[in-house]
């Protein structure tokens, strides 16, 4: 028997060495690279010139003063907020939608789901040239309405930021949709039949059971939602390249033009430093405001 209980030991601890080429490839790729990034944003390394020079938190100073970095900032928290609030929104009435027993449900499913599977950058090219002013979505508007409705969509800085955050949502709804249609598929019959005994129809069933009882997609949309929208770099960089002018800057695209147009490498860490910790801050206390609500609902 004495052999037996290092054998059982042994048997519990050996799962955990499979996760050591995982950790250690993780390591590499990840970990060593923004530890050595976070170094150079006290440097004024301009990422070709093998000489960098310590400058503390001068780089700090500079985003903080530099008002294209704070517009960045207000762009990307506006866009996160945006897209989250209405992509969950239209996500859950596609969902409620689709959940019902029309008999297209499963071709709309499809139908809906599938922006979400195309690459964003194609997405983003798609729409840019739809959007053109000499663009299919103009055209439309000049068959079905007025000339004074035509817009110069990505071109006026006060319809461009709005006009990405639409493509996005357009894009990601039925991502979102899908998710919740998991949760709604997930409710137990049982529980509607019951409300439905109770007298609870239409708006105070969706009210009082599914909501709840969505708790857990909800968190999830969420999550997914404001983390995208936080760091996102893709369709903004296709669509307008963070114009016009400084329009649709947000911190992604700031870092990318500061690290690979300017030449200002240890500069564009600054913001990156900057935009992790906001994922992280903002992220972990909407996990814990989610959860704490799911706990409730139970």
């Amino acid at each position: 028997r004495t052999p037996a209980a290092p054998r059982r030991a042994w048997r519990r601890r050996a799962p955990a060495w499979f996760l050591v080429p995982a950790l250690v490839l993780y390591g590499f790729v990840v970990v060593v690279p923004s530890a050595q990034g976070t170094v150079f944003a006290f440097t004024d390394w301009d990422g070709l010139n093998p000489t960098r020079n310590f400058v503390g938190l001068e780089n700090f100073r500079e985003m903080l003063d530099d008002p294209v970095a704070r517009q960045a900032l207000r762009q990307t928290l506006i866009i996160a907020v945006a897209v989250t609030i209405i992509q969950n929104a239209i996500g859950l009435a596609l969902a409620m939608g689709v959940h019902s027993r029309i008999k297209s449900r499963n071709v709309l499913r499809v139908l809906l789901f599938a922006p979400a599977v195309m690459t964003p950058v194609v997405t983003a090219a798609l729409w840019k040239y739809m959007l053109a002013p000499e663009g299919a979505v103009n055209g439309l508007i000049a068959a079905i309405g007025p000339d004074s409705w035509q817009q110069n969509w990505l071109g006026d800085p006060t319809l461009a930021l709005w006009s990405v955050i639409g493509v996005i949502v357009w894009q990601f709804s039925g991502y979102s949709m899908v998710i919740f249609l998991a949760g709604l598929q997930g409710i137990p019959r049982e529980v509607h039949e019951a409300a439905a005994v109770d007298g609870a129809t239409g708006w105070r069933r969706f009210r009082h059971v599914d909501l709840p009882l969505l708790a857990p997609a909800m968190t999830i949309n969420l999550m997914l939602s404001i983390i995208g929208g936080l760091k996102l770099f893709d369709q903004v960089w296709v669509m307008t390249a963070g114009g016009p002018g400084t329009a649709t800057e947000t911190l992604s695209t700031l870092i990318y033009k500061n690290a690979f147009q300017f030449n200002e490498f240890g500069y564009s860490v600054a913001p990156a430093i900057v935009l992790t910790v906001f994922v992280a801050v903002i992220s972990s206390g909407q996990y814990r405001v989610l959860r704490r609500r799911e706990e409730v609902t139970r």
